[in-house]
């Protein structure tokens, strides 16, 4: 089974605008409501994939009751930790001649309702899969994700870890499965500038040599470079199509990996994941199946 977590879910309320006027009353030209935060997204993918998931995190008010309940109509699998006081975020994102976005903080996390989302995950089972993705909320430690693979390090789980800096870097002894800088990320990390591939590969090693398995560089136009947990180096370029939207396409590539990477085959691992990733980029929402479909056949 997979496991996602996000600590601060959305709803995205996304509105088009012909062309935006800052000051003046704007008439949107379309709308749209989808349910955000980069696990839930993930898990979202990975229905459409077919891979069974249960979507963990906390939500709070009406906002989150709408948040469980959509995913549930959606066939995605929920357990959410349910706060006591506040809502769960609306995050407006404006998209006209440049896109802007409004994103809200969210409710505070008490300390009991951590222990319930530390009880949960002691559920998990050797062979599962857990997704840890995205920021820290302030409300919670800065060391949540190191807490959370600690008290799982007996057992064999797979985790995968999108983050950034020391966020990323303090989880690499506890061996995660997966990690997925872009390759600006990864240059803040190492404090230098990353000029071509070979940079790229030079310090994607490092990352291997600090503990992660499998380490996946995203690099926009450029494609992706995956050093495997064979040490083996995949490079592939990206998929043709019209950008539509940025929200999400990372989340999705990181469903496909997992997806495809069940047969240990990361080089068809790493063509899922960027035929996923482009299938959200070029549609206005998450990735669809046909999609996904039709641009794999092309890599």
């Amino acid at each position: 089974m997979v496991y996602t977590v996000t600590f601060n879910p959305a709803i995205d309320y996304v509105v088009h605008v012909d062309d935006m006027e800052p000051g003046m009353t704007n008439r949107t030209k379309s709308e749209e409501i989808y349910f955000g935060g980069k696990g839930i997204n993930v898990s979202i993918v990975l229905k459409e994939l077919g891979i069974t998931s249960k979507a963990l995190g906390f939500v709070a008010g009406f906002t989150g009751k709408a948040i469980e309940e959509g995913m549930q109509d959606m066939g995605v699998d929920t357990d959410f930790v349910t706060l006591e006081s506040g809502n769960s975020r609306i995050n407006v994102k404006i998209k006209s001649k440049e896109e802007t976005e409004l994103n809200a903080q969210g409710p505070r996390i008490s300390e009991s309702a951590i222990n319930e989302i530390f009880d949960k995950l002691s559920k998990l089972e050797d062979g599962d899969t857990l997704v840890l993705a995205g920021s820290i909320p302030n409300t919670l430690p800065a060391d949540i994700y190191e807490k959370i693979l600690a008290s799982l390090q007996d057992k064999e789980i797979k985790s995968v870890v999108d983050a950034t800096g020391d966020l990323l870097l303090n989880v690499l002894k506890y061996k995660p499965f997966l990690i997925k800088p872009n390759n600006h990320e990864l240059g803040e990390m190492f404090k230098t500038e990353i000029k071509n591939n070979d940079d790229v590969i030079k310090y994607a090693k490092k990352l291997r040599e600090l503990g992660a398995r499998n380490v996946l560089i995203s690099m926009a136009g450029d494609g992706a470079i995956l050093i495997d947990e064979n040490d083996e180096v995949h490079h592939l370029g990206v998929c043709k199509g019209t950008v539509k939207n940025s929200v999400g396409a990372g989340d999705s590539m990181v469903a496909g990996f997992i997806a495809g990477s069940s047969t240990g085959d990361y080089e068809y691992a790493l063509k899922l994941g960027t035929a996923t990733g482009g299938a959200t980029a070029f549609s206005d929402g998450l990735a669809k199946r046909a999609d996904i479909d039709a641009l794999l056949k092309t890599l």
